[in-house]
């Protein structure tokens, strides 16, 4: 008999992965996975991988054929294929893995039967395979399987220091050096570091320096960061920007990854101008700006929820955000654009004073990521607007409306964060209209709010009128 007779007789293996691509074709071949299961560990190599291939397509949302994977002991079965010996090829295990996940999808009972089988073993043994295609299965079936209340035993499982977490330490150490093709990850990390308070604990083991954290009180106080820790908020960063509707951000992750860029920003060495964009290739400046971006997210996505419940980016501003990011902006030099246009009065160069112009860019794009979180901050939210006028932030502000050649879109940022300094606050607006005019620093790019600054030439003093 054949090896595509074995389990299907009349039809020839192409035929049946042909018919199990589609739902009816799944249904009417569910009579014979039993069979499939049984004889999958005697199948010649050459065939094993379109059995499992047929397998997972069988079990793709079919419960019937779900079902019988469980209850003819399927995880066992693929155990003895994925995790050898001998070790199985890369294709092999991918299809296995989602041969796993499609199982697992079904419902509690099939996730605690995967679970059960594979943890913690069993899945640290499929991290370390330095391949992204099998990563990303395996990543799929740890989010599924820790999916929904009933797999939160399992999350505290994973994210558990002595069994779970050298899975997660492997497949980020991994990924770090070899990538991903898929998604998977970054929903399985965002899960756990974004969503549960397992980032501290998960960035700490990620690091080679001295940390002080805990789950009531974290402090960081790292002396050096790690390619594994900029590569884990690069792939946080991404999952906010791309999916910021499907991930609800904690309290706790906002604080954490405050604590990040603070320690980050006494770490980074800001005599020494970045020539590119992040990731840079250095890792504490790409936890600078990963954190920087991370943040400008959360505040610029929270929507308002509970009065009794206090949103991430009010937590981050009861913390001094606001006060530390005016700083950070203070400490720079002059954008490009305003350096290049000092001029002279009685052959001296006007310096400004709201800025100590101590400090570069680490990066390309440093400058207008941190007025970016600046301008997401205040919008809408006049405790913030009414706390920049009284830090003197507002003429720091109107002198980013310009174009720097270090950071690309600074002036559109810049823009944006004037407008909602302004919008609805007449105390900010009388402010800008009364700031005299010592230094180049309001620029024609705030016509592009509908105003316009007039002069007195008896004053020097400047007011904000409407264009129309």
């Amino acid at each position: 008999m054949a090896d595509d007779e074995m389990v299907f007789p009349g039809e020839t293996l192409e035929s049946l992965l042909e018919a199990s691509k589609t739902p009816e074709g799944r249904w009417r071949l569910a009579s014979g996975t039993l069979d499939a299961i049984l004889r999958l560990p005697s199948f010649p190599p050459h065939t094993l991988l379109q059995y499992l291939r047929l397998l997972r397509n069988l079990c793709a949302g079919e419960g019937a054929n779900q079902d019988s994977f469980i209850e003819s002991g399927g995880p066992d079965r693929i155990a003895a294929v994925l995790l050898g010996p001998p070790p199985a090829p890369p294709e092999i295990l991918r299809a296995g893995l989602q041969l796993l996940g499609n199982v697992a999808l079904a419902g509690e009972a099939h996730r605690s039967a995967v679970w059960a089988r594979f943890f913690p073993s069993g899945f640290l043994e499929l991290a370390r395979v330095r391949e992204p295609g099998v990563r990303d299965p395996l990543c799929m079936v740890l989010d599924t399987c820790c999916s929904s209340d009933g797999g939160r035993p399992r999350l505290e499982e994973l994210c558990g220091v002595e069994r779970g977490l050298p899975i997660l330490l492997e497949i980020i150490t991994m990924a770090s050096t070899a990538g991903h093709h898929e998604e998977w990850l970054e929903w399985l990390l965002s899960k756990v570091c974004i969503e549960e308070p397992y980032f501290s604990l998960l960035f700490s083991k990620l690091g080679r320096s001295n940390v002080s954290c805990n789950s009531s009180d974290v402090g960081y106080q790292y002396n050096i960061f790690t390619h594994e820790q900029a590569f884990l908020l690069g792939v946080l960063s991404k999952c906010l920007t791309e999916r910021p509707e499907d991930i609800a951000v904690s309290n706790d992750f906002a604080l954490n990854i405050l604590e990040v860029l603070k320690a980050a920003s006494t770490i980074v060495d800001f005599t020494s101008r970045g020539s590119s964009a992040l990731p840079t290739g250095s890792p504490a400046i790409d936890v600078l700006g990963y954190s920087l971006a991370i943040l400008r997210d959360i505040c610029a996505w929270e929507n308002p929820i509970s009065p009794a419940t206090e949103a991430p980016i009010d937590s981050l501003l009861s913390a001094c955000f606001l006060e530390l990011l005016l700083s950070y902006l203070r400490q720079l030099e002059l954008p490009s654009t305003v350096r290049k246009s000092m001029v002279h009065v009685k052959d001296q160069i006007i310096q400004p004073s709201i800025t100590d112009s101590s400090k570069v860019c680490p990066y390309k794009g440093y400058r207008r990521d941190v007025v970016s979180v600046i301008g997401n901050c205040l919008h809408r939210r006049k405790q913030f607007q009414d706390e920049t006028r009284l830090l003197n932030g507002i003429p720091l502000l109107l002198q980013q409306c310009v174009v720097d050649e270090d950071n690309p879109f600074l002036r559109e940022w810049g823009l944006l964060a004037v407008r909602n300094l302004l919008e609805g606050n007449e105390e900010n607006q009388c402010a800008v209209a009364q700031l005299e005019l010592q230094e180049p620093v309001i620029t024609p790019e705030i016509a592009g709010l509908g105003l316009k600054v007039e002069v007195d030439k008896d004053s020097g003093r400047a007011k904000l009128v409407n264009i129309s």
